[in-house]
């Protein structure tokens, strides 16, 4: 049953700053022009992802922990996690700027929310031309100066912000300020965790003049005030050679670009592994089972298949799983 690639209905969430990028160039089934995200595997309560391809559709992914333990995710994940999947996948389309914010660390967010805290990664995969991100201070900061600057609304002159083309990669700790500038299309990695906190965002308000709640007080005691240049990520660029761009105790993230034929060895992995098409097409085979791979799509491969094979013309994928 699970010797297949394994495929979920994309889960989108409408947002304030979304656009079309996920139906345009991601082909996103929608008639809406607002779509921010496509949660492509998640396990959050309230958005499970549900199977749409072979003998296990219409399965939740919970169900699929709860059936088949270790076989999907590994013995390790599995005796850590039982039947909560560690990660949440994405696509994140930024018409306007989203919220400048941040995520707490595993103590803070267990302690005031019952949940993971949210170490995430991004890939870039389209953006305009000058679009820009936030990600962390220019300088360091004293607390007192940036409550003074969020209390005066002059909380942009403290931030960094970095212009960003396709293939950039950057990575997110806990607790470092930040924000997907307009006119940026891009995949992220992250933990399993909706816990936000918002510090800014940008004075708009919703249709009925209403602005989205901040969380000034909750920000303080998680935020690190700290200048850190610990965020851009280089890695090689070498056709059907895995190459590692991002790695920490919570995932791995490699860049691998497919031209022909190769076959991953994963016999030495206690992990399920993920495939983000990033761009271009092709085709993931285990065991003599395929499943077509096109840019926007996710692809879960359950931690009991040992060998994959990949095929395509030019594909560039995001190659995910957990040491």
């Amino acid at each position: 049953m699970l010797d297949y690639p394994i495929k979920f209905f994309p889960i989108l969430k409408e947002k304030i700053w979304g656009g079309e990028k996920l139906k345009t160039i991601l082909n996103k089934e929608t008639n809406r022009d607002d779509l921010g995200e496509s949660w492509e595997i998640s396990g959050v309560e309230g958005a499970i992802s549900v199977v749409s391809n072979g003998d296990l559709k219409g399965f939740s992914l919970k169900d699929l922990l709860k059936e088949y333990k270790e076989e999907i995710v590994g013995k390790k994940i599995y005796k850590e996690f039982d039947a909560d999947f560690p990660l949440l996948i994405k696509f994140i389309d930024a018409n306007t700027e989203l919220s400048v914010q941040l995520h707490p660390n595993d103590e803070l967010a267990q302690q005031r929310h019952n949940s993971f805290g949210k170490t995430e990664m991004w890939y870039i995969m389209q953006a305009d031309e000058g679009a820009k991100i936030n990600i962390g201070f220019k300088e360091s900061v004293s607390k007192e100066d940036y409550i003074t600057r969020l209390e005066e609304g002059k909380i942009v002159e403290l931030l960094n912000f970095e212009e960003v083309k396709k293939g950039d990669s950057f990575f997110i700790n806990t607790g470092k300020v930040h924000a997907i500038g307009a006119g940026v299309l891009l995949a992220e990695i992250q933990q399993t965790s909706d816990v936000t906190y918002r510090i800014y965002d940008w004075d708009r308000t919703d249709d009925e003049g209403n602005s989205r709640e901040l969380h000034t007080a909750l920000a303080i005691d998680a935020i690190d005030f700290e200048k850190k240049d610990d965020f851009k990520l280089n890695y090689e660029k070498t056709k059907n050679k895995s190459s590692e761009v991002a790695s920490c105790q919570y995932f791995t993230t490699n860049y691998l670009a497919v031209e022909g034929e190769i076959t991953k060895d994963y016999s030495n992995l206690d992990s399920f592994v993920i495939y983000m098409c990033v761009s271009g097409n092709g085709e993931v085979s285990v065991n003599g089972n395929s499943e077509k791979i096109a840019q926007g799509e996710t692809l879960l491969i359950p931690a009991s298949n040992k060998e994959v094979k990949l095929s395509a013309e030019n594909c560039e994928l995001l190659e995910v799983y957990i040491k």
